[in-house]
């Protein structure tokens, strides 16, 4: 949508969107009456969130050179996904405070004589979302050279590279989501005893903070070596994850568990912002490729590699966030 509407006033939709979703299930987890189908909605609506953290990659790809793009762009990402650990982290504390009461949250009693009030998880993000939206409107430009309408930006959908680096963005993204998803409810079923909630925040924060060294690790030594390396080093994480976990009930290392998990997060992290800067560099190739065999200058080969790349680049990150997003909702959902 950055291509169509522009950078500034997609981003600052967007955002603002989500004040909606946000509220609402804050009245929705109040109620036990609530339908599922009132739930599915709202999962529907914050999937704007996605939709505003993909234009954020797009978009800021028009402001910075191919040798600082794999930097800003891990660096955006790391940003964007420390958004899961800050959940993880806040969530907890503020639902054991009344501080909506006046808004018509109500605390649910607990066996020990507490109240939990549910849509403070929800609703402490209503005012950081307004701030953010007012910000966006104001702050933020909308460049004439990233204009292209959906029939410009669909031949992309023809060329391999798009698909091969979808996948690769998939194994890397979508298994830090996964991750997020999935750490807290194996620690659950494989460690009881263990109260996760001490450890849940850990992970995706590091896991954000690697993605940023990924982009600026690529820039210097290149996106195809670091995601090669990564993603050897994340095969043999995954096969000592096994070794950590208890047999019919017995042995097992929680400890262990938990280190090798982060040694995953840290890798998914790499591996994100190494394949974003890999789609970067070869859009951008491909182009200047394309103009040299037409006969032009270097001078217009560079001039259009800014501009065309940007744009394909745009789609490219549509259909690699579409894949790795419909990969954590089919995960989550085998996990429940």
């Amino acid at each position: 949508m950055v291509p169509i509407f522009g950078g500034r006033r997609w981003t600052a939709f967007s955002t603002g969107i989500l004040i909606i979703p946000c509220v609402w299930l804050g009245f929705a987890v109040q109620d036990t009456s609530t339908p599922y189908s009132v739930f599915i909605i709202i999962s529907l609506l914050c999937g704007f969130a996605g939709a505003n953290f993909a234009s954020s990659m797009a978009n800021i790809s028009f402001f910075f050179p191919k040798q600082k793009q794999g930097g800003a762009l891990g660096l955006n990402g790391g940003l964007g996904n420390m958004g899961v650990s800050v959940m993880q982290l806040v969530a907890p504390l503020v639902v054991s405070l009344s501080i909506f009461a006046v808004f018509g949250s109500q605390g649910v009693k607990q066996p020990d004589g507490t109240e939990l009030y549910l849509a403070n998880a929800s609703w402490i993000w209503v005012p950081f979302l307004a701030i953010f939206t007012i910000a966006a409107w104001f702050g933020m430009n909308d460049l004439a050279t990233s204009k292209a309408s959906i029939k410009e930006q669909l031949p992309v959908l023809k060329r391999g590279h798009l698909w091969i680096m979808s996948l690769l963005y998939l194994a890397t993204f979508g298994s830090f989501i996964g991750f997020s998803a999935g750490f807290a409810m194996l620690s659950k079923t494989q460690f009881p005893d263990v109260q996760i909630l001490q450890y849940a925040f850990f992970g995706p924060f590091i896991g954000a903070l690697a993605r940023s060294a990924g982009g600026a690790l690529s820039d210097r030594l290149g996106g195809t070596r670091v995601t090669l390396v990564n993603f050897i080093l994340m095969a043999i994480f995954s096969g000592l994850l096994f070794l950590t976990l208890p047999t019919d009930g017995q042995g097992g290392s929680f400890m262990a568990f938990f280190a090798v998990f982060l040694a995953l997060f840290l890798t998914a992290g790499l591996g994100s912002g190494s394949t974003f800067q890999m789609i970067s560099v070869i859009f951008r190739k491909l182009t200047m490729d394309r103009v040299k065999a037409e006969g032009g200058s270097d001078e217009r080969a560079m001039r259009e590699a800014a501009t065309d790349t940007a744009r394909r680049w745009v789609s490219s990150l549509r259909l690699a966030r579409l894949v790795a997003s419909l990969s954590r909702k089919r995960l989550v959902a085998r996990w429940h």
